[in-house]
């Protein structure tokens, strides 16, 4: 609390704490009130940003409780009640928030400022009551309106009965329970079987729910208690009261980055989950996931729905986004980068950068626009799952990887390992199946033609296909070239995944890993008569045949130039344009402004060590310039916290992350470098440090892996994965009352036959 002789703690109190108000008056007001004359020269949007005041500063009259986790101010509140005097006692206590001395003038201008507000409330006061005596049927109106009147039983039951749905809908959410039952083809006719919801309720009023049971007796046995219309209804308001306790939470927090993970199948329909991350109040970097976004086809509306769904309806202010990055398959990769460029144009430090929870090389191979590596790609993924499908199909490739690995067995254990693991979104993915293939191939074939049956027919056909489609020269082709070209940035993207020292120093060796790929861009002849040597020997190896795709020679058929080759075709339909596009990507991807970010990473003590302490970051700092308290002191605040680190105890070690910065005792006498670290710490490039905190993500994976596609739904998927955040039953009513009915109108029976739905 910024009150002087105030001691209290947001983070060790359930009082509110208030926001200085932008409004420059109200502001004014508050900050005389405060009497502290550090914050008389700062404006109200750096109040705004830093400092807050506690509730009981307030008169109760000025406070509005909305709901029991929700606390306002009213527009005119001024803060009042202070104590300036208690610090007497104690003369010789050090005071952060020194107290101003008024002289004897601005006392006096006080005192005259006060009169005036009150005379003039007073003239207020005497103009209304002159009014309302000349329009007393308007006063009784709007005493009227004002006035909250006292709800009938009725109301009240009304109430209680939607508060029972709501909790009904919330249960099944949490649970991961579909609103549907039992399909209409599965149920004999004349038989009435009720949904999954409708059981629910009758379950309830079986177990006596006075409640229901009054608002059901007299319902007809073929008839839903609830409307789908009603629970679509209801099921909006939950998902919207459940994202605004986390978006009330990155409001708090100012800054945030946006991150969208692959296109998902909900019930038909392509979305976008969206995820965002924000350092809380107890300065722990959070990411969590807030909902779902309809996937359109045109990058351009794509790209205007995704702002209005941040900005307007999630009611988030990009102003203060500070990063974007998006995971997305090689088909979305290039609209979701029309996304990026489109906000970015908006909103030039939302910084377009990688995610941390994606290897580089992964992210690259995803994002080549050539259908021969999306093709292989989705075969890699499917390889992968097909064995994860059961542990007696992992011990058959197993046993394989054993006889093949005879004369390294140590290798051969690794590669077990690595199998049993989600090994596709490994940094060495490539160099890991070009080594596995022989293995993989004779698996297949033997899960596909065991002459002992130990296989059904679903799973010997999928082994066919599967190993079709990896002995095919193009799949061999490409993976190779994938394997070689990504070499060059194996390392750079695993340093990027690793220590905040190492992604620091990874920024500095971006510029040798372009001028490799650009050394092989230009010698291109060479490297792919290397890379497809290795791809033939390999095929001869499985005994391959080394031909063109099927596609192109059905599409040319009579008319191939003879002097066309198998090695010149991959060159220009594979090499050339793979090495010119992963180019070109990193140059997208790591942008002056991004680089600059990550060279701000010096602040972290461990690097700053590493660096002799000889680092200026004052010049890469200045893009986050409008973002710190307190701008004009950066220089020296940097000086101290140089000389903070290089000059501390031999027991002292060096912080080595921004997690263990942001949580060190006396980082609030450093409020600039505080705000560096925190604006850096959500760069979607970083890594969650505390794997507590990377819910979102894993949560959203495990709905996805957990629920039939056809029984997926963007509300319940938010209550499920949100399952620990708390919910206000109250709010929900009231808005649901709000939104679609009035007291006149509240549901007596908002049921519909069987028959109509």
């Amino acid at each position: 609390c910024a009150a002087p002789n105030c001691t209290r703690k947001s983070t060790q109190s359930d009082l509110a704490f208030f926001r200085f108000p932008r409004d420059p008056a109200r502001c004014q007001k508050w900050v005389e009130n405060c009497r502290r004359a550090d914050l008389e020269d700062k404006t109200p949007d750096q109040l705004n940003k830093h400092y807050r005041l506690c509730a009981k500063h307030f008169e109760t009259s000025m406070i509005c409780r909305t709901s029991p986790y929700r606390t306002v101010l009213r527009d005119n509140a001024i803060p009042t009640i202070f104590d300036l005097t208690s610090h007497l006692n104690n003369p010789h206590s050090r005071h952060r928030k020194r107290i101003k001395e008024l002289s004897e003038d601005e006392i006096r201008t006080l005192k005259q400022k006060k009169i005036d507000e009150t005379s003039e409330q007073e003239q207020k006061h005497k103009e209304t009551n002159n009014s309302n005596a000349q329009n007393p049927s308007e006063e009784e109106g709007e005493g009227q309106d004002e006035d909250i009147l006292p709800l009938t039983l009725e109301e009240k039951e009304n109430k209680e009965y939607l508060k029972s749905l709501f909790e009904i809908l919330i249960l099944m959410g949490k649970q991961n329970i579909p609103l549907d039952g039992h399909e209409a083809d599965e149920i004999p006719e004349g038989l009435f079987t009720p949904d999954n919801f409708q059981a629910l309720l009758e379950c309830r009023i079986n177990s006596g729910e006075e409640v229901l049971r009054k608002r059901f007796e007299t319902t007809a046995v073929n008839t839903l208690f609830c409307s789908k219309t009603q629970q679509r209804q209801m099921l909006e308001i939950c998902e919207s009261c459940i994202r605004e306790e986390t978006l009330r939470e990155v409001r708090d927090s100012h800054f945030f980055s946006i991150i969208t993970d692959d296109v998902v199948d909900i019930a038909g329909e392509e979305h976008l989950p969206v995820l965002v991350r924000f350092v809380d109040e107890s300065h722990n970097l959070r990411e969590e996931f807030i909902g779902f976004l309809p996937y359109e086809a045109d990058a351009e509306i794509l790209a205007v729905k995704f702002h209005t769904m941040i900005t307007e309806k999630w009611g988030l202010n990009m102003e203060y986004c500070r990063g974007q990055a998006y995971i997305v398959s090689s088909g979305f990769s290039s609209k979701m980068k029309v996304v990026a460029s489109r906000l970015l144009e908006k909103y030039p430090q939302a910084i377009y950068t990688l995610c941390s929870s994606c290897a580089l090389n992964t992210w690259l191979a995803k994002s080549v626009p050539v259908m021969g590596v999306s093709v292989a790609l989705g075969t890699i993924e499917e390889v992968c799952s097909f064995f994860h499908r059961s542990p007696q199909l992992l011990l058959e490739l197993d046993n394989v990887i054993s006889v093949l690995f005879q004369n390294s067995k140590e290798r051969g254990k690794e590669l077990k390992e690595i199998c049993h693991s989600h090994w596709t979104g490994r940094h060495d993915a490539f160099e890991i199946l070009v080594e596995l293939l022989q293995a993989l191939v004779l698996c297949l074939d033997g899960i596909n033609s065991d002459t002992n049956v130990r296989w059904n027919n679903c799973i010997a056909g999928r082994a066919f296909v599967l190993c079709s489609a990896v002995t095919d020269f193009d799949f061999i082709v490409t993976i190779v070239v994938l394997k070689n070209v990504l070499s060059f940035t194996r390392a750079f993207g695993k340093n990027l995944q690793g220590q905040t020292s190492d992604v620091f120093f990874a920024a500095g060796s971006l510029t040798a890993v372009l001028h490799s790929l650009n050394e092989v861009m230009e010698n291109i002849e060479v490297y792919h008569e290397f890379w497809f040597e290795e791809a033939t020997n390999l095929a001869t190896k499985l005994d391959i045949q080394m031909k063109l795709p099927g596609k192109f020679r059905r599409a040319h058929q009579g008319n191939l130039e003879s002097q066309l080759t198998s090695e010149s075709y991959y060159k220009e339909t594979l090499s050339v344009p793979t090495v010119e596009h992963i180019i070109q990507e990193l140059k997208d991807i790591f942008s002056e402004q991004h680089l600059k970010a990550l060279k701000c990473l010096s602040l972290v003590p461990s690097v700053m060590g590493q660096l002799k302490f000889n680092t200026s970051e004052e010049h890469h700092a200045d893009m986050y310039r409008s973002d710190l308290p307190n701008p004009d002191t950066l220089s020296a605040e940097l000086h101290c916290w140089r000389i903070k680190w290089k000059h501390r105890g031999k027991d002292i070690e060096l912080p080595s992350t921004i997690y263990e910065a942001l949580h060190l005792p006396d980082i609030k006498f450093f409020p600039n470098v505080y705000a560096l670290l925190k604006v850096l710490c959500i760069l979607p490039v970083m890594k969650v440090e505390n794997e507590r905190y990377e819910n979102g993500r894993k949560r959203l994976k495990a709905y996805l892996r957990n629920t039939l596609t056809d029984q997926r739904s963007s509300n319940l998927a938010l209550l499920n994965i949100n399952f620990d955040i708390k919910h206000d039953l109250d709010l929900m009513v009231d808005t649901y009352i709000k939104l679609y009915t009035s007291k006149s109108e509240l549901p007596t029976d908002n049921s519909e036959t069987v028959e109509n739905t």
